[in-house]
């Protein structure tokens, strides 16, 4: 039993969008996911995908890409990217997948870890941020403090977080969420939403403040699932 993750899936079986116009790494990419999970997988390893797993605007369009994922290998736990405009009501999404669970305002566990997280958002002294920014930005702290206080609550004391947003701006400076990660003590982060090299670079990797920060995006990840834990 293994614990795996891989970010920004981006499927796209029932709606027209390509990932190939973004470069040739993004050509048959689901075909690259799939072969490398099933290679490395198994029916009892837990895959955390930390957001932009569908192009669909709808749950009813976002089924479809849904059940792929569902009917790969493991248990799976979802959390919201910014471009899941399908995303729904967690309580009842958790009931509709034998194999995927939705991680929003709640926690589920790994052994002795608690997957806790929130989608995240852009920093302060990021070159895009503005004041509507600021307020998202701090409903999306508060989200994670929830999250993370009801597996404490449960006492739950090893805890890994994910987020879609990495957790600094683009000057890699502290943020309230890498703040919140350092007081809670939070053994590890992942999180995507960076593509493309130069994005790549400016993404929180390594241990910084005793907290181990993962980029995961597939493509950063070469399409391939990252395992973090034995």
């Amino acid at each position: 039993m293994s614990l795996f993750v891989i970010g920004d899936l981006h499927l796209s079986f029932s709606v027209d969008k390509p990932m190939d116009i973004f470069g040739e790494q993004w050509v048959n990419h689901q075909e690259k996911i799939k072969k490398n999970w099933i290679e490395v997988i198994k029916e009892n390893d837990m895959i955390l995908i930390p957001g932009d797993i569908s192009w669909a605007m709808n749950m009813k369009d976002a089924t479809i890409d849904l059940e792929w994922i569902n009917n790969l290998p493991g248990k799976k736990i979802l959390l919201r990217g910014n471009h899941d405009y399908w995303w729904a009501s967690v309580s009842k999404m958790n009931k509709l997948f034998e194999n995927i669970r939705f991680l929003q305002n709640n926690y589920f566990t790994y052994k002795n870890f608690a997957i806790c997280g929130t989608r995240g958002w852009l920093c302060p002294n990021d070159h895009k941020f503005t004041e509507h920014d600021e307020k998202i930005y701090e409903r999306e702290l508060h989200r994670l403090k929830l999250s993370l206080d009801e597996a404490i609550k449960n006492g739950c004391k090893d805890i890994i977080v994910m987020t879609h947003y990495p957790p600094t701006n683009d000057f890699m400076e502290d943020s309230g969420f890498t703040q919140i990660y350092e007081t809670y003590g939070v053994k590890k982060v992942v999180y995507g939403h960076l593509h493309g090299i130069d994005s790549f670079k400016i993404g929180l990797k390594g241990e910084y403040k005793g907290v181990y920060y993962y980029l995961t995006s597939c493509d950063y990840l070469d399409f391939k699932p990252l395992k973090i834990l034995d």
